[in-house]
């Protein structure tokens, strides 16, 4: 008879130590969980030119990043921990400047226009500015009071809709609107899927057979003012932005220009709904 042998009892495994994060470990995680924005975003929100232009200066080999030439305008940076150069000199932010332009008539709102027709920034030849940006835009036909600046971070809170000022214009029509139509254009309408509509519509002045309104907008849309009119079958003659907020164009030029003063400033962020102190 064969006795068989119990099984011996397995040995328990001595735990192994706990490894420890070395402080090379750590800070390895909190790189890894740090913000980390594209090169040619973070030289657009320096305010030295726009992302466009940004993308073409590391693509020429004029950006470094820790003495390292990097041509990838989507190369990550994060803040604090990278030394990003531009021609060799460090990047530090320039002067924040906030412009206001009474735009002309026949001028697009763009740097560049690849029909060659010309753009706003015509009005700022020979200036000696730094780099700027418009903050909003109006159409080709449309004239008035166009802000610039340098800052996006000023710029993307007038022109965010939650806490961006209304924006008043005075549109001359070729037809002598009554009360209904008035009433009409504020209560608004559906076109491609956006909601068009004016918070207020006055009438200014009408002569035999055109008028002039006072049309105010909470939030502007791209030719948001002549949709909505065409709606109605009625056609825009003129249209000029007259004030931003409680900011007015006043006596300003056709196509001249003047930096903003404090008083300026603090008059856009009495108007901006929910907006943060004034830089």
């Amino acid at each position: 008879m064969t006795t068989r042998r119990p099984p011996a009892a397995s040995a328990s495994r001595p735990r192994r130590p706990e490894r420890r994060a070395s402080p090379q470990n750590t800070s390895s995680s909190s790189s890894a969980g740090a913000v980390r924005h594209g090169l040619a975003r973070v030289l657009s929100k320096a305010g030295l030119c726009s992302r466009t232009e940004a993308a073409r200066w590391i693509a020429d080999g004029r950006v470094t990043v820790d003495g390292r030439v990097i041509n990838n305008p989507e190369y990550p940076i994060i803040d604090g921990r990278h030394q990003v150069r531009v021609d060799g000199r460090a990047l530090d932010a320039p002067r924040r400047i906030h412009l206001m332009l009474n735009k002309p008539r026949g001028l697009v709102t763009t740097a560049q226009d690849e029909q060659g027709r010309e753009t706003v920034y015509r009005c700022f030849d020979g200036a000696g500015l730094p780099w700027i940006a418009p903050v909003g835009r109006l159409d080709k036909a449309s004239e008035g009071l166009l802000l610039f600046s340098n800052d996006p971070q000023w710029a993307a809170r007038l022109t965010d809709p939650a806490t961006g000022p209304d924006k008043t214009y005075h549109v001359q029509i070729d037809t002598i609107p009554d009360a209904a139509q008035l009433q009409a254009l504020c209560a608004g309408i559906d076109d491609d899927g956006e909601r068009l509509c004016a918070r207020r519509v006055d009438l200014l002045r009408s002569g035999e057979k055109t008028a002039w309104l006072e049309v105010v907008l909470e939030e502007g849309r791209n030719r948001h003012i002549r949709r909505l009119l065409a709606a109605f079958d009625i056609t825009v003659l003129r249209l000029v932005r007259v004030a931003i907020g409680q900011l007015p164009m006043g006596e300003l030029g056709k196509g001249a220009w003047r930096e903003l003063s404090q008083h300026d400033l603090d008059l856009l962020y009495a108007a901006a709904k929910g907006a943060a102190a004034s830089p």
